[in-house]
């Protein structure tokens, strides 16, 4: 189908997109898209996975900055708990590589308890990645992670991602930030079909952590 978006040539720039979707609880639920390549190798759950053990109160503020290839086997775990068929670690590298990207990472201590990932196509950002640590969901994490994105990238470019229709959490989340509906791509996940809400944003919403 056509998908609507804020113009025919930044709609071009990432139609040919597939996806990747966070899993995040309450609030901090949210969804986004990734490289066509990489579309069979991340899938997302739809039942709310397992009760884990819950982490411990953070004792230390929480600190948001770039993400390094320090990280990376911090992120891995955190990627592997957080989904069935996580990213790997070559596609992480990948996105690190690229300096016109935004790697952020949200850190207690020297504890990461998430990240984000979104890279620049032409003349759009694109949403792929946010994931929090299971054990340290609900607390505002993937909010400051994407309000900093916004500080880093700036507001002289629009942002889109893609999300399941079925997750309400995170499409409030983003409609929060400014993000408006521009379409659906159907069957777009691949492991059970769903569609894929399309969400783009002119202007960001800063919005208080």
């Amino acid at each position: 189908m056509t998908v609507s978006g804020p113009s025919s040539g930044a709609s071009a720039a990432v139609s040919h997109r597939a996806r990747a979707e966070t899993r995040c609880s309450g609030e901090e639920s949210s969804g986004t898209s990734a490289p066509a390549a990489w579309s069979s190798s991340r899938k997302c759950t739809d039942p709310s996975p397992p009760a884990r053990r819950r982490a411990p109160p953070m004792n230390t503020a929480l600190d948001i900055r770039r993400l390094t290839y320090a990280d990376l086997p911090q992120v891995i775990a955190i990627e592997r708990r957080a989904f069935p068929t996580p990213w790997s670690l070559a596609m992480f590298v990948l996105e690190l590589s690229k300096p016109s990207g935004v790697c952020l990472a949200a850190s207690a201590g020297d504890e990461l308890i998430g990240y984000l990932v979104c890279s620049r196509y032409d003349q759009v950002w694109h949403l792929m990645n946010v994931a929090v640590d299971p054990r340290r969901r609900r607390a505002k994490v993937a909010t400051r992670l994407i309000s900093n994105l916004f500080e880093t990238a700036g507001d002289r470019l629009p942002f889109t991602l893609e999300v399941r229709v079925s997750n309400r959490e995170a499409i409030a989340m983003y409609e929060r930030f400014g993000f408006r509906s521009a379409g659906v791509r159907r069957r777009y996940y691949h492991d059970n079909g769903e569609d894929a809400l399309i969400m783009w944003l002119e202007q960001p919403v800063r919005l208080s952590a």
